[in-house]
């Protein structure tokens, strides 16, 4: 496995444990602070910057203090040159499973996020 992988799957294991525990300073040192977050879930498209979309996680109550079992997927990674990288990561959290497409630039020797796009669906009704 390439440096560029192992490092990419470290910044995905951050990324979903920031998820899981609502931790929003694990977040800040994944996203890019200028990354898109994005949905076509609801209407009209939902689309947040980070300054938006961090207060947001930091106001749920995070599964791991409810307990909820842990499904984290990385379905897969491309890299696109040396610093530009895509994954198709899945999770299941507050009983919806999520489709996340993450964009990855690497700044100053670091991958962080610059774009988290994603499609949700409740668990019940399977499809991540």
């Amino acid at each position: 496995m390439s440096t560029a992988n192992t490092d990419l799957k470290a910044v995905i294991k951050d990324y979903f444990d920031a998820l899981y525990h609502c931790d929003t300073g694990l977040l800040q040192k994944v996203f890019h602070p200028k990354a898109v977050y994005a949905t076509a879930d609801e209407t009209p498209l939902l689309h947040r910057t980070m300054e938006d979309y961090f207060p947001v996680v930091a106001a749920r109550v995070s599964p791991a203090s409810r307990g909820e079992a842990r499904n984290d997927v990385v379905d897969e990674i491309q890299l696109a040159g040396d610093n530009t990288a895509f994954a198709r990561v899945r999770c299941t959290l507050a009983g919806n499973n999520y489709v996340d497409f993450l964009t990855f630039v690497r700044e100053e020797g670091s991958w962080l996020i610059m774009s988290k796009v994603f499609q949700m669906r409740p668990a019940n009704e399977g499809g991540a």
